[in-house]
């Protein structure tokens, strides 16, 4: 049937794969296939200390006064450096205008990106390529203010990081059992917009709490005077 022949073209290509790698002694080939009921997911190598490899989609995201952008969805591994100069174009599409800074890790922070924040006068976190400039009396209080800036950036990346955290704990980004890149894709773009309509929710009940909380306040006021 037609699972039967897909998997067959898969376990074909697999073999392949294979005997490549034992004919040219390597560990590596292009495109390489981890399993045969989806053949999409790829070998991606992390280097953390729970698990060197992880297989998966990788997600470039933005996170914009605490809402998610999915900006790409990828099986294949890459170098998320060449998404920042696309994600920051979108960014000016979505608002119409370029954001003043970009909080981003650093394997973001190469010289093409570098140069390109400086065009448009964009500050992208994290201390200049090269050597630590010597401390002198005359420039010790500028690095002393560029330092906790530095610093303060840090800070505010947490929230892109516990972003992906809050997915796999609570929004089964860590269980996707989806087979299809497609419908695994789309579990991914809901688990975002799930996440963003409960940041909308929240909001509303903050709103819907102080709004009660100073209708309780002027009622009193009311009764005061009364008295």
């Amino acid at each position: 049937n037609k699972r039967q022949y897909r998997n067959l073209l898969v376990i074909k290509e697999l073999f392949r794969q294979q005997l490549y790698m034992y004919e040219n002694r390597t560990h590596k080939v292009a495109d390489r296939i981890v399993s045969i009921s989806q053949p999409h997911i790829r070998p991606i190598v992390r280097g953390k200390a729970k698990s060197n490899v992880e297989f998966g989609a990788k997600v470039s995201l933005s996170l914009i006064d605490g809402f998610s952008f999915v900006d790409r969805i990828s099986w294949d591994s890459y170098n998320e450096s060449g998404d920042l100069i696309g994600q920051i174009e979108k960014y000016h599409k979505r608002f119409g205008f370029y954001p003043e800074s970009v909080h981003a890790d650093h394997i973001y922070r190469n010289r093409e990106n570098r140069r390109y924040c400086r065009k448009y006068g964009i500050r992208l976190s994290g201390p200049p390529l090269g050597r630590p400039k010597k401390v002198t009396a005359e420039n010790a209080e500028q690095l002393k203010r560029e330092k906790q800036q530095h610093r303060q950036d840090e800070i505010d990346r947490i929230a892109i990081e516990g972003k992906f955290g809050q997915g796999k704990r609570r929004f089964s980004l860590a269980r996707i059992m989806a087979k299809l890149a497609g419908t695994s894709e789309v579990v991914i773009m809901v688990s975002f917009m799930v996440m963003n309509l409960e940041k909308i929710l929240s909001g509303c009940l903050i709103f819907l709490l102080y709004a009660w909380q100073t209708l309780q306040v002027n009622l009193q006021e009311c009764r005061i005077y009364a008295c």
